[in-house]
């Protein structure tokens, strides 16, 4: 009989040859225990030679294979590994290779090889199975998540136990808690038998402390200081924002970051050779202090001798040093050389020269301390688009697609139309995501295809919902909208909401490419009934019909020109209020007018939502036309701003202003067109709509201005809890300002007049989330100057809409 143990730590195969011949044997369970000195190994050599004999006498034609000792594997799956079958012939090393197949399975813990006439004899004890896994102690790592890492590596309920895989885990685990500075932690696992061979695998955890940067020592630098030094360092010394900029913790990924950091800031600013010489990380006995000791070369400072092209420039020298910001006589900066050399490639790019190479070589004079530059320029073949390739627009037909395309076939390859193309497709809206990829054309070099690759998203909303809003109560929505009409590109939308205050229901259409050149077409058909008392407790109430036509013109990939005109029926209901009553006296209660608009718009944003760099500019204007019952007109601009600074933090800048006025038979802007301030979306602390001049009745309803100043300061970040919430959540701190102004001369109202002393300011925290049923936003504010008539808020939300 040969018989073999897998061990469970490690495996050993001992074969031993006597008179040239193999030796099957048994190799049992490795452990410090299981040989003794050379008296065992010569006995158990003694033990392979005798056997050796033997083995050679075992060889037989298989009549038969029996397999015993199978509880939850089945005979057929041991048959599929087997290396022999019925009918061959047992010959010198089969045995030995129908053990080691068989342990490779990783399915038993035993095999053993026998004869029973000419039958072969398979008895085999099968590995435990997993029948529980239980976690423990693990505050930092997500059980669920454990688990799932755990299946992925072989360990799960239902499978095979293997020891080995267990070790592999822990190392694992303390790996990861050690990236996330947690050096004193325990792990310790425990594998219970249970009946009916089966294992409960327990895995205890003691996370300890997080390990913090008590100190960061940079030896051997004499041109900087080490505050400024460590300021291009992510890692730092605990402070009190590290439970959200997390720069204490200490792993090795940043520490490299941090060094490739400390290095380009040297030679940024002339230090050619510059070297870190050392870096020593060192742990606290306790394992919750971190000691890092950065040794530094500096070397002197080297400036620009002289900068020269070589190679052969496609475009005249004339055209490409203007690209190269470098001069001679100042400190050579590597950073300013990389960026001139990719001036240059993209320069080269947008002349067809797709695969153009340049390179800034500096070539170091030691004994002056100069640089020579030079850009070593290697274009390639101007390169031809020969075809652009349409992928993953199931719905969205083709034409939609390739009219935003700005590289065109059969004409020079440009990287900045390319990117510009691929810009625009992102804008439309119907996409997940775009991507482009530039092949080149088998057998030529001077040829590509263009290949674009979308993933369509669905286009069509059709939402009922309902939200609420403390300046609009509770509002009932519905909608249908499809912004890729049967895979036209052609808007259109049915929108009702109700609330409170405020009824609408609204039909439009657009169709953005009107005309090839890209003119747009709209069409806006609408009613609106507000109730004024409830908005903002004035006594009167308008219903307002709306049909609309508008143009838009293409001025530049992010610019667009619209115009426009609209017919307006308006029924004015004038209640108690004395204003009120003075405006119909004067002017009626039932007006037909038409007007004439123009906007325009420079969209600049990384994103619609949450955006974290660019800017929003809009500028609208509006005039009834004479003949109108009405004849007034109102300007409106507003303006955003994003800044991206470091940590993750935007700093968003806005301002708006607005100003209407009277023209012809009527004296003023009618007042129920005026502009409001104060609430969510204005100066937040300040009920909304509630800012500026009010009636001078006893009730001192607000009434709003023809003119408005408002505007925001506010630095947002993605949530400290990181995760899932990172693209849906933001919180902010904000400096609110703004108020409106009636600048007409009435006894009705006070007060008149512009004066930027009537501004208010607040300041407060915002949060903003974009939740599976529906956008939430809410502030808490501080009015910093308010006057004794303005209505404070200091909490504010709104649920169920658009921000």
């Amino acid at each position: 009989m040969l018989r073999a143990t897998r061990p469970r730590l490690f495996s050993v195969w001992s074969v031993a040859r006597c008179d040239g011949r193999p030796v099957g044997g048994r190799v049992t369970q490795a452990n410090a225990q299981v040989v003794r000195g050379a008296r065992g190994i010569l006995g158990l050599l003694l033990a392979a030679c005798l056997f050796a004999g033997a083995a050679s006498a075992q060889t037989f034609q298989i009549a038969d294979i029996r397999v015993e000792g199978l509880q939850r594997i089945a005979a057929g799956t041991v048959f599929n590994y087997l290396p022999v079958q019925v009918g061959d012939t047992v010959e010198d090393g089969i045995t030995a290779q129908i053990i080691r197949t068989l342990y490779g399975t990783g399915f038993f813990d035993d095999v053993a090889v026998e004869r029973d006439g000419d039958v072969l004899v398979i008895a085999v004890r099968e590995r435990p199975a997993v029948a529980e896994i239980s976690i423990e102690g693990n505050k930092s790592l997500d059980t669920k998540v454990l688990k799932e890492g755990l299946a992925e590596v072989g360990l799960q309920e239902g499978r095979v136990f293997d020891p080995s895989v267990l070790d592999r885990i822990e190392q694992e685990l303390q790996r990861q808690y050690f990236a996330s500075g947690k050096y004193g932690v325990g792990i310790e696992s425990t594998v219970s038998p249970l009946e009916r061979n089966r294992v409960a695998v327990r895995i205890e955890i003691d996370e300890g402390l997080t390990a913090r940067l008590k100190q960061i020592n940079i030896v051997g630098n004499e041109a900087f200081s080490d505050k400024e030094l460590l300021k291009q360092f992510k890692l730092g010394k605990t402070n009190w924002l590290s439970f959200y900029t997390k720069n204490d913790r200490y792993s090795k990924q940043e520490l490299a970051g941090d060094l490739e950091s400390l290095r380009s800031f040297y030679l940024d600013r002339g230090f050619i050779e510059f070297e870190i010489t050392s870096t020593q990380v060192s742990i606290s006995p306790d394992k919750n202090d971190i000691y890092l000791t950065i040794a530094v070369k500096e070397g002197p400072v080297y400036r620009v001798g002289d900068i020269q092209l070589a190679g052969e420039p496609s475009v005249p020298a004339a055209q490409l040093f203007p690209l190269i910001h470098m001069r001679r006589g100042e400190i050579y900066s590597r950073k300013t050389a990389t960026e001139s050399a990719e001036r240059i490639s993209t320069a080269l790019g947008e002349e067809g020269y797709a695969f153009a190479n340049v390179n800034a070589a500096p070539e170091v004079d030691a004994d002056t301390n100069t640089v020579v530059v030079t850009f070593f320029i290697d274009p390639g073949n101007r390169v031809y688009v020969r075809r652009i390739n349409m992928q993953g627009n199931t719905r969205t037909r083709d034409e939609v697609l390739r009219r935003e395309m700005r590289q065109l076939e059969t004409a020079w390859f440009s990287t900045e139309l390319v990117k510009r193309s691929r810009e625009r497709l992102q804008r439309l809206g119907y996409f997940d995501s775009v991507n482009i990829e530039t092949p080149a054309v088998p057998g030529t070099a001077d040829q590509v295809d263009i290949d674009v690759s979308v993933k369509e998203k669905a286009s069509g909303n059709l939402m009922a919902g309902i939200g609420f809003s403390q300046s609009q109560g509770l509002i009932f929505n519905t909608s249908i909208s499809q912004n890729n009409f049967l895979g036209t590109g052609k808007r259109v939308a049915f929108a009702l909401n109700t609330s409170r205050t405020t009824q609408q229901y609204r039909l439009a259409y657009t169709n953005p490419y009107y005309t090839i050149d890209g003119i747009s077409r709209g069409f806006d058909v609408s009613y609106q009934s507000t109730d004024f008392d409830q908005l903002i407790g004035a006594d009167y109430s308008t219903d307002v019909g709306r049909a609309a036509i508008n143009f838009g013109l293409p001025i530049s990939d992010t610019a667009r020109a619209g115009l426009g005109a609209y017919y307006q029926y308006t029924k004015f209901f004038a209640g108690f209020s004395l204003l009120a009553q003075d405006f119909v006296a004067e002017n009626g209660d039932v007006f037909n007018d038409f007007f004439l608009t123009a906007s325009y718009v420079n969209d600049k944003r990384d994103s619609a939502v949450f955006p974290t760099r660019g800017s929003l500019n809009t500028l609208f204007g509006e005039i009834s036309i004479p003949g109108s019952d009405l004849q007034y007109y109102r300007l409106t601009y507003s303006g955003r701003k994003y800044v991206p600074l470091a940590r993750r933090l935007t700093l968003a800048l806005s301002g708006e202003l607005g100003y209407g006025d009277g023209y012809g038979d009527t004296k003023d802007m009618p007042f129920f067109e005026n502009f409001y301030a104060g609430g969510p979306r204005s100066v937040r602390g300040f009920r909304a709509n509630t800012l500026g001049p009010r009636e001078t009745t006893l009730d001192e309803d607000p009434v709003g201005g023809n003119m408005k100043l408002v505007g925001s300061v506010e630095i947002y970040a993605p949530p400290p809890l990181g995760g899932k919430f990172q693209d849906t959540v933001r919180v902010g701190a904000f400096l609110d300002f703004g108020n409106v102004w009636w600048t007409p001369d009435s006894d009705l109202v006070v007060p008149t007049g512009f004066d930027l002393g009537d501004l208010r300011y607040s300041t407060g925290l915002s949060f903003a989330w974009l939740s599976p049923v529906g956008a939430l936003s809410l502030s808490v504010a501080y009015p910093l100057k308010s006057e004794e008539q303005d209505e404070e808020q200091v909490f504010q939300f709104t649920f169920g809409q658009t921000f």
